[in-house]
């Protein structure tokens, strides 16, 4: 049998079979013997086939397709394994928020260098609209204006009030969608406007350390009724960027992929070298100091919280 999954509980995955049918699932053991550096070899969107075990109401995984694309993040505290966050996507919407808690522009950067890389089409959406002061506003513009410019879609909602849903519902129309950002910034909330019938619990942010409290714990797909699939994910906290090599790593930045080719030297790295296009841009206001700092923060492996 074949299905889509649709929710992973870490040892357990639920698969929506090509027959309309829910099945919780299990890995078959080969699966933890191969090459597989992740500590999810199944995600959330995968295709796989199983086979149902008999006389239970359950099944075994046995072969996982090809993936389009995915999404993957470093694991906390495990360096050298990475997390799949979810495979064969449409597009990524980042929900922003600039207070409560607010989104560094370096998270940003970071969600985007990995949508660059495994190629996948990412928005960015700024929520809590409803609580935007005059100077607020004036900040969201400046944001918007970088991202923009460099020819990614922005969108602003309020989740709570239900402002603009209506223009995100239209975006995510017959695509396979994951949304993701901090914890608290109105995930499950606006997912639960986009979709009622979801009924996804929601948290309120935390007053001593105004960071999200995780209310999403494994990732999930919800069947939208005008056709496509949405991912809700857990809060990310850190964001650590992996199989990316230094010498890369500008492919990821449009404004730096853009010029890499004037620059003097075919290796440059972009940091301190002669008759670099990049530099020169930088230092003209061409491209934004804070996607810079970004670059030079993932170059040299900083940290990577927000």
């Amino acid at each position: 049998m074949k299905g889509l999954v649709i929710k992973s509980t870490g040892s357990w995955y639920q698969i929506l079979s090509d027959t309309g049918k829910q099945v919780d699932c299990r890995i078959q053991g080969k699966f933890r013997m191969k090459d597989i550096k992740t500590t999810n070899p199944i995600a959330v969107g995968d295709r796989v086939e199983f086979e149902l075990e008999p006389e239970l109401e359950t099944g075994v995984i046995t072969h996982l397709e090809d993936r389009k694309n995915y999404i993957i993040r470093k694991s906390v505290n495990l360096s050298k394994q990475a997390q799949i966050i979810a495979a064969n996507l449409d597009q990524a919407f980042l929900i922003v928020t600039l207070a409560s808690p607010r989104t560094s522009l370096g998270f940003i950067d970071r969600f985007l260098v990995t949508a660059e890389a495994y190629d996948i089409p990412a928005s960015i959406i700024f929520n809590k609209l409803d609580l935007f002061s005059e100077e607020g506003l004036e900040i969201l513009a400046s944001y918007e204006k970088i991202y923009t410019d460099l020819g990614y879609p922005c969108y602003h909602v309020s989740a709570k009030e239900g402002t603009h849903i209506e223009q995100i519902q239209a975006l995510l129309q017959n695509k396979v969608t994951l949304i993701s950002g901090h914890s608290g910034v109105g995930k499950s909330t606006l997912i639960n406007a986009i979709l009622p019938e979801a009924k996804v619990r929601t948290g309120a942010v935390s007053d001593w350390s105004d960071k999200g409290q995780h209310t999403t714990t494994f990732a999930e797909m919800y069947t939208l009724p005008f056709g496509g699939y949405l991912i809700d994910t857990p809060g990310i906290r850190e964001l650590g960027i992996i199989d990316i090599e230094q010498q890369e790593l500008g492919h990821f930045f449009p404004e730096i992929r853009n010029r890499m080719n004037y620059c003097r030297f075919h290796n440059c790295r972009h940091i301190n070298e002669p008759g670099c296009a990049v530099l020169e841009a930088v230092e003209n206001g061409e491209i934004e100091p804070s996607r810079y700092d970004s670059y030079l923060s993932i170059y040299h492996g900083n940290d990577t919280r927000s």
